[in-house]
């Protein structure tokens, strides 16, 4: 490993965290500093990627922007999908680019949604493309997801990387939280006609973090990638399954984030501030039972703790068609805020369940007469390409959410449609987590690697 830089922002070569002699020497210290400015780097991202949740419940006749449902879901669905589509690319640029280096210019780059939001959402008569070109450019926001991901896992040894990613994650969702207090904020304090000091309170916040990001994170020469590792997991169909139920966990995560507040509205008649009051709860909750979700896999197993969240996110979506039915406002905030929950435990454990499941390929690979580390190495390669493809995947279902609501309220002015779908989804996940679930090992087997004998009981 390298030597600890005299200076942060150097170039670090022959960095290898797994040397646990120059680990204690000083690699933790540039490890744990790039962790947090990644960490905050991601946490600002997120909050822009959110940004238009919080917006567009200001959105009113009164400040001349009176867009329908329709066009307003549709807003929310826009910087989904663009995130979504990033998330691959921002990972490969880190390894092109450098971590410091793609973190300044990603987290600069956010600077221009946020100057357009600040500037249009408070011109009446703007014309609604021009709120769809900014909510694109807000997307990159959801691309810096992967982009610090990758770059905290190049920093920290695999013993240790659950934990720094899971940091990672966590900090990342919890700004979908903080950008809907910043909206309760500005409500509180200047009311619901200044949507713009919403964006302008990010301005300052995104300038400080790129400026720490340029003087304080190091770029590293030997950020590991695997030459077509991603183009053979997507041959793989437990990549494709695992995505389907990180759809269902994240997607819906991020995809309630951005609509819960426009659902409220529209299903109860609330004013922004009464809205806003009850929709960063639930994304914060949401926020911090991911690792508890990580944790439960660990302990219970990935699949079971998988399903039990699905079974339970099915259970609150029918709570919610029915408090719909009766008109009841507390028990629609209280299954909400719980699905919130069941959501971050269902991606932590999603996560948690991806190298289990390869290394129980690899298992059985061994037992057939492959070799062990050869089957092994294979199986944390497709691991690390796993979790990079179903996290640029997962967030395509908060879009998908977003339009189920657009067509539900358009149709029928009703979300009823939308829950009647997400509940089929869930139990098409409950159906596919069943095929997931290895058969149990000989009753004597003793595992042919050290990884079988981490990973067989997350499965």
């Amino acid at each position: 490993m390298a030597h600890t830089p005299a200076r942060p922002g150097a170039r670090l070569t022959g960095w290898d965290p797994e040397d646990e002699d120059a680990w204690h020497r000083g690699g933790h210290r540039v490890a744990r500093r790039n962790l947090v400015l990644a960490v905050l780097a991601e946490h600002v991202g997120f909050s822009v990627w959110t940004l238009w949740s919080v917006l567009v419940l200001f959105m009113s006749p009164e400040i001349g922007l009176g867009f329908g449902p329709d066009r307003k879901f549709l807003l929310v669905a826009t910087p989904t999908v663009v995130g979504a589509l990033l998330r691959l690319p921002y990972a490969r640029a880190v390894t092109r680019f450098g971590g410091r280096d793609w973190t300044v210019f990603s987290t600069a780059l956010l600077l221009l949604p946020t100057l357009a939001a600040a500037y249009f959402v408070q011109r009446p008569g703007t014309p609604f493309w021009v709120f769809l070109a900014i909510g694109a450019l807000a997307g990159a926001g959801g691309g810096g997801f992967a982009s610090s991901m990758t770059n905290v896992a190049a920093f920290y040894p695999r013993r240790l990387q659950g934990w720094a990613l899971g940091v990672t994650a966590g900090a990342g969702n919890l700004g979908v939280a903080a950008v809907q207090l910043v909206g309760l904020l500005v409500l509180t304090a200047a009311g619901d006609t200044h949507p713009a000091y919403v964006a302008a309170v990010y301005l300052p916040l995104i300038v400080a973090v790129a400026l720490l990001a340029a003087w304080k994170m190091d770029n590293v020469d030997t950020v590991r990638t695997e030459p077509g590792a991603q183009r053979e997991a997507v041959r793989d169909r437990r990549t494709w399954a695992v995505c389907l139920l990180y759809i269902g966990t994240f997607g819906s995560f991020v995809g309630y984030g951005f609509a819960f507040g426009l659902v409220l509205r529209h299903e109860f008649a609330l004013t922004p501030r009464e809205t806003v009051g009850y929709t960063f709860l639930g994304p914060l909750l949401g926020a911090f039972s991911r690792p508890l979700g990580g944790l439960l896999a660990d302990r219970l197993g990935g699949a079971r703790v998988t399903f039990w969240a699905f079974l339970g996110m099915a259970a609150g979506t029918g709570v919610l068609v029915a408090a719909t039915r009766v008109g009841s406002f507390t028990l629609f905030v209280t299954a909400f805020t719980i699905l919130f929950v069941l959501t971050g435990l269902g991606n932590g454990s999603t996560y948690k369940m991806i190298p289990a499941l390869f290394a129980h390929q690899a298992e059985q690979e061994v037992t057939a007469g492959s070799d062990a580390d050869e089957a092994f190495a294979r199986a944390r390669r497709l691991s690390g390409a796993v979790i990079a493809v179903a996290g640029a995947v997962g967030a395509l279902g908060g879009a998908a959410v977003n339009l189920a609501f657009e067509l539900s309220y358009t149709g029928s002015g009703s979300g009823t449609p939308a829950f009647a779908a997400f509940l089929v989804y869930y139990a098409l996940c409950l159906a596919v987590l069943r095929t997931l679930r290895p058969a149990p090992a000989p009753a004597g087997h003793t595992p042919h690697h050290p990884d079988a004998a981490k990973e067989a009981s997350r499965v």
